[in-house]
């Protein structure tokens, strides 16, 4: 059952240690409409949960009275029928929304990755929309100036390296150094709640690619995540010389449990950035980003089949198929398929057993068959700018160390069976900070 008194979650505490050009916000006069259309078109939608946006909604907005409000949000922040959280709050009387923000690939998700967004007035809405994937990636003074609440609505997928989760930790710092109260409207962990796994990043690796020292798959909702962020030293930077007091507000969510994945919950899957398409993408990214960092391994960014097609350079795929059928990962399969229109064939990674997979496990072989097939160690060999990015995404000094040493014969296992005591150690330290059973 959701861990709350009422459906929103409030945390007071002291200070602790050419944009947008898409069009992606439904036209559409009303949500019954759209309801209306999605059955015509034979998409009709059957939510098994109300998100944050459809809880805030329930409540007349009773958060946001009074209040002169920002949002941060991206295409995929809609209510359980797929209405933009922006025309929702735009368009009521009762909420004065005065300004947008904009995550990494902008509110409209129609930007490049790793691409500076600029500045820009938002054409639908006419409201100001600053960019924190640019110039800034923190909210400034300035951008904050004159708000009461900044609310934010993002869905995450689940896994440390996605920015969304570093975009609201500065998010949270800089609101909380101006005063002004953060509402983080909660969505569900498209993995579910309870698959924490991988390597907890080490201090000296943090960066806007792994923002919190958590493991890789963290199995937590936004709002939990923001809940732990306020609550413990360490995850946010504010200086202690400025000690600061702040609020935040989780509107939680109305029937998600932590054993949810994202199939069980009856929505439409709305891409919250260009190469995570589909819930498949999702499960890909945790599953083989890491391991695609170094060391020619393809995992079908491009394709129709982004983070799932495995290929590699130096390897003819009979030999990449053979190789990874005589590990026995736990958990997974692998098919051969064609993709980009038929003019190529890789291994399509199927998740044979959900219960027994661990979403991290397929890329530390991955970097084991890299130093295998080529011709030297990927790993000895990298230049300091493709070791620092490997070592910001996977965050163990020592496991660099190792695989960098000894490739192919690296101790895979005693360092995975390191890592899954530290994520169960951590899972039972967040659960503090659970929302949902």
């Amino acid at each position: 059952m959701t861990r709350a008194a009422s459906l929103t979650a409030i945390l007071l505490f002291s200070y602790l240690p050419s944009l947008f050009a898409g069009n992606w916000i439904p036209q559409i006069s009303n949500t019954a409409q759209y309801a209306i259309n999605a059955q015509a078109s034979g998409n009709y939608l059957r939510p098994q949960i109300k998100l944050g946006i459809d809880v805030l909604t329930e409540q007349g907005f009773a958060p946001l009275q009074g209040k002169r409000v920002g949002l941060l949000t991206h295409p995929a922040g809609v209510n359980r029928l797929g209405v933009s959280t922006v025309r929702i709050l735009h368009q009521n009387q009762s909420v004065n929304l005065v300004a947008l923000f904009g995550p990494e690939h902008g509110i409209y998700g129609n930007e490049k990755a790793n691409t500076p967004i600029e500045n820009a007035i938002d054409p639908r809405t006419g409201l100001p929309v600053y960019s924190l994937y640019g110039k800034y990636r923190k909210p400034t003074d300035r951008m904050l100036d004159g708000l009461d609440a900044l609310v934010i609505d993002l869905q995450d997928i689940g896994t440390r390296s996605y920015t969304f989760i570093s975009c609201m930790k500065l998010a949270l710092e800089a609101a909380f150094e101006n005063q002004v109260e953060v509402i983080v409207l909660d969505r569900p962990n498209p993995l579910g709640g309870l698959k924490v796994d991988g390597p907890v990043i080490e201090k000296q690796w943090q960066s806007y690619v792994g923002a919190f020292p958590i493991p890789y798959v963290h199995g937590l909702t936004i709002g939990e995540l923001a809940r732990i962020a306020v609550s413990r030293p360490g995850f946010l930077d504010i200086p202690d010389s400025t000690p600061q007091s702040g609020k935040l507000t989780v509107v939680t969510m109305d029937g998600w449990r932590r054993y949810m994945s994202w199939p069980r919950l009856g929505l439409r899957w709305i891409a919250p950035s260009p190469n995570i398409p589909d819930f498949p993408a999702a499960v890909g990214y945790a599953m083989t980003g890491l391991g695609a960092q170094l060391g020619n391994f393809q995992h079908g960014i491009g394709s129709e089949y982004p983070f799932r097609i495995l290929t590699h350079k130096s390897a003819p795929l009979d030999q990449l198929e053979r190789e990874l059928n005589r590990r026995s990962i736990p958990g997974v399969s692998f098919e051969r398929k064609t993709f980009q229109n038929g003019s190529k064939t890789g291994l399509y990674v199927n998740i044979s057993d959900w219960n027994a997979w661990r979403p991290t496990e397929l890329s530390f072989h991955m970097m084991q068959i890299a130093s295998l097939f080529e011709s030297r160690n990927p790993f000895a060999f990298a230049s300091e700018t493709q070791a620092s990015l490997f070592n910001k995404h996977v965050g163990s000094s020592s496991w660099w160390h190792e695989i960098a040493e000894k490739g192919s014969t690296a101790n895979r296992t005693g360092f995975i069976g390191v890592w899954e005591r530290q994520s169960k150690q951590f899972q039972i330290q967040s659960r503090n900070y659970w929302l949902y059973d």
